[in-house]
This record gives structure tokens, sequence and C-alpha cells, in this order.
């Protein structure tokens, strides 16, 4: 049985695809409606079958149900006013973003007061964008977080509870936080090591000037994976640091000393904290595995073929 008769997706990226197809193959939702800034976008949308594609973002959620927002987090507040004022009364607004509090503020202050909006984001995703990208079962097993705004109206309850059968319609698990507490612990979890990743990346790119292409030649395992999370879509990631930017400062300052402590280790030879710090790192990596959040498989389920 769907959740929502009438859904309509703002954005036709991995995300916004991914919601569409899941919503189709759950039976989530009956009528699935999108709308995509880029012309080139919505046509390939319209060729994929992604759903019943609208030139006009007003046009594309009236009579929605839910309208959801999968645009990079500096856009969402543009998105949000270009839809204002085709929401019909009573329809439930969310996003995908991974920064919680720079969108609340920006899609409250743009949507009527006759909408609901609950702020979410799915920790899904891969390396790859556009609407080629999607597939449907990209949210099972994976946590979908609600960030609800503080309301004593039952209807505004009511609203969260549907959303949240919505998702796990998708194959998500849902949980709830307040903003403020997921921008810090998304900073740990995602927008840290990203950030990292394209250091990473971006200093072996000098190097490689140097070593005549000899780093992506014999990429071992460890800088590969950094590749693959560096090859995310650049303009999320920029929009994401700068709107979660207190955040991401707390937690990179944390980091910078603790690698400090970490270079003073290696450089004084104390082989036992550097085996006490790895030991730690590696029962984390099982602890992800037993939470069922990644694999266990030789090469990390990787296709050797």
């Amino acid at each position: 049985m769907a959740v929502f008769e009438r859904i309509a997706v703002i954005g036709a990226g991995l995300i916004g695809a991914s919601i569409a197809l899941a919503a189709r193959e759950s039976g989530a939702a009956n009528v699935i409606a999108l709308y995509d800034a880029n012309a080139e976008v919505r046509q390939r949308a319209r060729e994929l079958g992604l759903g019943d594609v609208s030139d006009d973002p007003e046009g594309a959620v009236a009579q929605a149900d839910l309208v959801v927002l999968a645009v990079p987090v500096g856009a969402m507040g543009a998105a949000a006013a270009a839809c204002a004022r085709g929401l019909k009364a009573g329809a439930i607004v969310t996003d995908v973003g991974s920064v919680k509090q720079a969108v609340v503020e920006a899609v409250s202050a743009a949507l009527p007061s006759h909408a609901y909006f609950v702020p979410g984001h799915p920790l899904a995703g891969t390396e790859h964008s556009g609407p080629d990208a999607g597939f449907a079962t990209l949210f099972h097993n994976r946590w979908q977080i609600l960030t609800p705004l503080k309301h004593d109206r039952a209807d505004y309850a009511a609203a969260v509870d549907r959303l949240e059968d919505f998702w796990h319609a998708l194959g998500a698990n849902v949980e709830r936080m307040d903003a403020e507490r997921h921008d810090v612990v998304l900073a740990v979890t995602s927008h840290l090591p990203h950030l990292i990743a394209f250091n990473i990346v971006a200093m072996a790119e000098d190097l490689e000037s140097v070593t005549e292409s000899e780093v992506v030649k014999y990429s071992a395992s460890g800088f590969r994976d950094f590749t693959r999370i560096a090859a995310s879509d650049p303009t999320m990631w920029r929009d994401v640091f700068l709107n979660n930017k207190d955040a991401v400062l707390e937690v990179l300052g944390r980091f910078s000393e603790d690698l400090a402590a970490l270079q003073r280790a290696i450089r004084w030879g104390e082989g036992d904290a550097l085996y006490a710090l790895f030991d730690r790192a590696r029962r984390m990596r099982r602890e992800v595995i037993e939470a069922g959040q990644d694999t266990a498989a030789p090469n990390f389920g990787r296709d050797r073929s």
C-alpha cells in the first residue's frame, strides 16, 4: 500500500533518481513527479523513465503529498522558494542534505506556513552522480536520519511519522536526532573523511608530475580507496563544507592534534603507541561490519574480474 499518493522529487541526480526508482519499485508512491533545473538532466530523466518530468518546479510539486528536495546543500533555499507557490496545504517537504542546521534556516524561510518541513538525510550514496547513477536499492539497510523541527502541533508529529513510514518502505533504517547533533556526527563520520581524501589525492596529483605517473601506476588499495571517495560530486561537497564549517573545523582541530601526536610517535619510535592506535582502529572496522554497514568479503566485496 502506498504511503503517499503523489510525490515530487526536485533534483534528478544520484539521490533524487534513486528515490524515484525506489518509491516506484516499493510501491511507496503511486505517482512520481520530477524536476531538475538542468534541461539536459530533465531530458535524461525522461529517457530513463524516472517519472513524470516537469519543466516547471511549481508544476512538479502541484498536488504532491511529499516533496523531496534532492539538490546540493547550497541550493536548498532557492529550490524551496521555487516550489513554494505550488505546494498544496498539508504537503510534507523534506530534503536529503548532509548538513541540517543551515538547511533548516534556508528552507524554513522559503516555505509557506501550510506546508510541513521535516529535514532529513539519507546516509547512502556512491562516488557517481547524475540520473544514470540512480538505483532502487540504494537505501536498503542504510540509515535515514530525520531532524524534525520543534512543533507542539499533533499534525506535525503525524507528518514526521508518515515520512518515517515512507523511508522504511524504501528499505532504510530511520533515526531521529536534533540538527546540531547531526551536523557534529556527520562531521566525524563523513565530512572529515572526505576532506582528508580530497587533500591526499590532490597532494598525490602534485607529486605525480615528479614521479612520472608512478602514483597512479602503483596505486595500492589504500590510495585507490581514497580516490573513490575523492571522486564524489565537487559541487555537493563544496556546499557541505561551507554550510557545516563550525562542526567541521571543530573536528578538524581535534584531528590535527591527534595527527601531531602520531607524528611524534613515529619520530621517536614509540611502537607501543602506534600499535595501540592501529588496534583501536581495526576494532572499529569490525564494528562497522557487525552493524551491517559494509561487507567482510575478500577485497571488500569488489569484483576482481
